[in-house]
C-alpha cells in the first residue's frame, strides 16, 4: 500500500508566488530559458536551470553551476522570498484550463514504493539526462519540481480535499499562460492523518509526468543512504516531492508525429503504401481530428486523411495496442524505416497544446507528412504500467503542467 506522506514545504511568500513558479525546467531550451530569466530576479527558472545565471558558452553542467543553483535558492530563503512551513501539510494544488479545474494533492511519495513496484512507471530514463537532476537535487539538497502522480479515485481523499477548498487559498493566480494555479494548506493534525491512512489503501500509483525527475530522486536517495548507513526510512531523503491526482481528474492530450521525408516514396506511392496497411479515406473535415481510439489523422500533399486501424493489427498487450504503437510498427518502420523513434532525426514531435494548425504549418515549412493522434487515455498508461511495459516515447502530453518552485522539499537539514 503507498506510503504518501506530509511534509513541511518550502514555498513562496504569498505576494511573490505568481513570479516565482514557473513552468517546469525540461520544456525550455538552453536559448529559450536564457530569454525567459533576462530581467526576473524571481523566476524559479534561474534555480532550476542556474546554467543562464553564466556566458551562453559555459559548461551547464560544471560544479560552480549548480552550486549557483543552491545559493540562490537558500539565499530567497533567508531573504523572506519563501518561507518554510512549521508543520508538516498535505497542499491541495489547484490548475484551471481553459475553464476545466483539475485538483491533486502536494505530498512526498516514498522511495521505496517506487523500488518496490507500488510507484509504477511506463517508460525507461535516459542516464545522461538523470545524471543533471541528480547533481541539481544533491547540490541543492532539496527536490524543486514535482513528479506527477496518478492513483484511482477515492472517495475519501476527495471528501479532504473539497472540504480544504472551501477555505481560502494561500495561492490564487493567473500565469501568462492563462491557467490559473491554486493552493490550501492542510496542516490540521485529524485532516492529514485521514488523508495519510486513505493513500495507505491505494495499492498502486503511477507516474504520469517526470520519470527523469523521480528516479534521479530515487538515486540521490541511494547515495544518501549510503552516507548515512545508520538511516532508519524515516528521513526526508527517502521521500520524494510530487502532486497526486486521481484518474477522473487529469486530461492527456493528443502527441503527434510529423516525418522529414518519404523514404524515397513519392507521395502517390506512399498514400498507396499506407491504403496497404490502414483503411483509408479522405478526411470529411478539415484538419482531421481523430474521434476514438484507432483512428489516425494524415497530413500529406495538402489533403487530410483519415485512417483507421485494423482489428488484426491489435495485439492484446496495452503497450502494443497504443495507437501510437501501432502506427510506429505497422508504418513508421517498415515504411518509413524510422526504427528507433528516439533517436532518428526524420521524426519530430508535436504536443497537442500546440493544435493540428501546427501539424500543417510543419509539413510546408520542414517536413513530408503528419499523424495526429487520438489521446492515449490515462487508464491505457495503467494497462501497460500493470504489465511492466514501455509506452513508445512520446505517448502522453499531459495539460496543464505543474508549476516548480511553489513547492519545494527539502531532503536534509
Amino acid at each position: 500500500m503507498a506510503n504518501i506522506k506530509p511534509f513541511r514545504a518550502i514555498r513562496p511568500r504569498a505576494d511573490l508566488a505568481d513570479r516565482i513558479a514557473a513552468l517546469p525546467y525540461d520544456v525550455y531550451s538552453r536559448e529559450e530559458a536564457y530569454r525567459k530569466v533576462q530581467g526576473d530576479p524571481y523566476t524559479f527558472l534561474r534555480i532550476d536551470r542556474p546554467e543562464t545565471q553564466f556566458s551562453a558558452d559555459y559548461d551547464m553542467y560544471a560544479p560552480e553551476v549548480y552550486e549557483r543553483a543552491r545559493d540562490m535558492l537558500w539565499e530567497m530563503l533567508d531573504e523572506g522570498q519563501f518561507l518554510e512551513e512549521r508543520k508538516e501539510a498535505y497542499y491541495v494544488y489547484e490548475l484551471v484550463m481553459n475553464g476545466r479545474s483539475q485538483v491533486g494533492i502536494g505530498a512526498c511519495a516514498s522511495v521505496d514504493d517506487y523500488e518496490n513496484q507500488i510507484i509504477r512507471k511506463h517508460e525507461n530514463t535516459r542516464a545522461d539526462k538523470e545524471a543533471d537532476r541528480i547533481r541539481h537535487v544533491d547540490v541543492c539538497c532539496a527536490q524543486t519540481g514535482p513528479i506527477f502522480l496518478a492513483y484511482r479515485r477515492r472517495e475519501g481523499i476527495e471528501k479532504q480535499v473539497h472540504k480544504a477548498m472551501r477555505g481560502r487559498p494561500v495561492y490564487d493566480f493567473t500565469a501568462d499562460d492563462g491557467v490559473t494555479h491554486r493552493l490550501w494548506v492542510i496542516d490540521d493534525e485529524a485532516a492529514v492523518e485521514r488523508i495519510r491512512q486513505e493513500f495507505a489503501q491505494v495499492e498502486t500509483v503511477y507516474i504520469a509526468d517526470g520519470h527523469h525527475r523521480c528516479a534521479s530522486a530515487v538515486r540521490v536517495s541511494g547515495m544518501r543512504r549510503k552516507s548515512h548507513p545508520d538511516y532508519t526510512g524515516q528521513e526526508e531523503f527517502n521521500y520524494f516531492l510530487s502532486v497526486l491526482f486521481p484518474d477522473d481528474q487529469l486530461m492527456i492530450m493528443d502527441y503527434n508525429r510529423v516525418v522529414k521525408d518519404l523514404n524515397g516514396y513519392s507521395e502517390d506511392a506512399f498514400l498507396a503504401r499506407v491504403g496497404e496497411i490502414f483503411d483509408v479515406a479522405k478526411a470529411e473535415e478539415t484538419p482531421y481530428r481523430p474521434k476514438r481510439k484507432g483512428e489516425i489523422g494524415m497530413y500529406l500533399r495538402g489533403a487530410w486523411y483519415r485512417l483507421r486501424v485494423r482489428e488484426e493489427q491489435y495485439t492484446g498487450e496495452a503497450a502494443h495496442d497504443l495507437d501510437v504503437a501501432v502506427l510506429q510498427r505497422e508504418l513508421l518502420a517498415p515504411v518509413l524505416g524510422i526504427s528507433d523513434p528516439k533517436t532518428d532525426d526524420r521524426i519530430d514531435f508535436v504536443g497537442g497544446i500546440r493544435g493540428l494548425d501546427e501539424l500543417v504549418r510543419r509539413v510546408h515549412d520542414d517536413a513530408r507528412a503528419a499523424f495526429a493522434m487520438y489521446p492515449t487515455d490515462i487508464h491505457e498508461l495503467f494497462a501497460v504500467s500493470d504489465a511492466g511495459g514501455l509506452m513508445p516515447p512520446k505517448s502522453t502530453w499531459f495539460e496543464p503542467k505543474l508549476r516548480s518552485g511553489l513547492l519545494i522539499h527539502r531532503i536534509e537539514p
